[in-house]
């Protein structure tokens, strides 16, 4: 790849400059690893799956070792649009298509599960992070709009869900007066809230719990065997286990998992507070996703500022100007807010797999990763850490129902999947551009 995403697009050991960070409950620091240590299990990385499965072990009574590079939650897990959702990133009729009827069920289960795990670490750790219900998928033309009601009926009759609400042309200006949107559906099952809080929670509740966290704690090697080494500039823990958490930010430690799963950069912004204003956006306190193929998605903050996403690229450095990237997909969908001022603008770098499914993968007897949740991270990462200790102490079931998803890996190897994606995707928007 060339560049190391750990260090290509931020500064050693800080968090962007984003609203998340600004307006974060700071977790206190953690020491660098110092000198050689032992451990049950060794995890790297400390984004929501890191942590997660550090929490859960620790509360187990393993003795955790989890090494972040930069700060806990300063990767995807503290910079994303904030939105938990329903079952897997692949809708259901996709995955019953790609996996069969019977595992798209597990999977579906699954993805409930992981919304339920999160709200309830939430609770159980008393995590400020402003969880509030409802996720709206919009449709930018009848078309569109008609496939979502159709896949909310399919979701009613074949997995007895019936927490959507059906959005008319009408019904949908009332909740998001944009002149793009034509209807949609209200999810009140899924959620949003502040990402970077989550992550900070979890870190200080497995903490608490006993995991030793370390930050500012790069691995430069990886040495598998009965005992796994993971040697960092300053230290090396030894361990029986190894977890990869790693996501877009695997760099070289596995070629397996870095054929599968390829970090692209996403970029967000957010607006001065609207005021009076923030109701001609959202008259409703829901997060809102659309059905263009590069995905905006949007909520408001709870000082009533527009939180967008969009405009995603696929060099792997972040533009000089993600600010002017990120208006022109704001300004298609409220041209009221061209000359809103914006207050914060940042990237981050998550990872993808061909088919965004999460790659769940045991790659050794005593090592287990999962990475590639394709922005649909919040709870399927949280859920991906619990399923992995689970795995570690031999209750392996629901990590091996995601873990047999066929995960191809991306044509062109490292130097040309980059291009070879860009291309695709200028088609896709294109495609989106004129309506078919």
């Amino acid at each position: 790849m060339g560049l190391n995403l750990l260090h290509s697009n931020d500064q050693q050991g800080a968090f962007p400059k984003s609203w998340y960070a600004a307006t974060a409950t700071p977790l206190a620091p953690f020491a660098p690893l110092s000198g050689e240590t032992r451990a049950d299990v060794c995890i790297i990385g400390g984004g929501y799956t890191g942590l997660s499965a550090a929490l859960h072990l620790a509360e187990a009574g393993l003795d955790v070792v989890l090494l972040e590079a930069h700060r806990v939650g300063f990767g995807a897990s503290g910079r994303n649009g904030g939105q938990l959702g329903s079952g897997q990133r692949m809708d259901q009729e996709g995955l019953e298509g790609f996996v069969g009827a019977a595992e798209a069920q597990k999977l579906w289960q699954l993805g409930e599960e992981a919304k339920d795990l999160v709200k309830s670490l939430i609770v159980k750790h008393d995590i400020d992070c402003n969880l509030r219900p409802g996720v709206a998928w919009t449709g930018s033309n009848p078309r569109e709009v008609s496939h979502l009601h159709d896949y909310a009926r399919l979701l009613q009759d074949r997995y007895d869900y019936g927490e959507i609400e059906l959005l008319s042309p009408e019904d949908c200006q009332l909740m998001c007066p944009s002149p793009d949107y034509r209807g949609g559906i209200l999810d009140h099952g899924a959620g949003h809230l502040h990402p970077l809080n989550l992550a900070l929670g979890l870190g200080g509740a497995a903490s608490a719990a006993g995991a030793r966290i370390h930050e500012g704690s790069e691995v430069l090697e990886i040495t598998e065997g009965a005992e796994v080494r993971v040697k960092t500039t300053t230290g090396e823990v030894r361990a029986n286990h190894l977890i990869l958490a790693c996501n877009g930010y695997l760099g070289g430690l596995n070629r397996q998992v870095a054929a599968r799963v390829m970090p692209i950069n996403n970029f967000v912004v957010a607006t001065e507070p609207l005021g009076e204003r923030a109701d001609r956006v959202l008259s409703r306190d829901v997060a809102v996703a659309d059905s263009k193929f590069v995905v905006n998605y949007f909520r408001l903050s709870h000082d009533k500022r527009l939180l967008f996403g969009g405009g995603e690229s696929y060099g792997y450095r972040f533009p000089t100007d993600i600010e002017s990237l990120v208006r022109k997909p704001m300004r298609q969908i409220f041209p009221h807010l061209r000359d809103v001022k914006v207050d914060y603008a940042w990237g981050g770098t998550l990872g993808i797999t061909m088919k965004r499914m999460p790659y769940l993968a045991r790659l050794g007897p005593n090592v287990l990763s999962a990475s590639g949740y394709s922005g649909h991270g919040v709870g399927t990462a949280v859920h991906a850490g619990q399923l992995m200790a689970r795995a570690i102490q031999g209750e392996a079931e629901g990590f091996d129902t995601l873990s047999r998803v066929p995960a191809p890996s991306f044509p062109g190897g490292p130097k040309m999947r980059s291009p070879l994606l860009a291309l695709a995707m200028t088609w896709f928007a294109l495609r989106d551009r004129i309506g078919f």
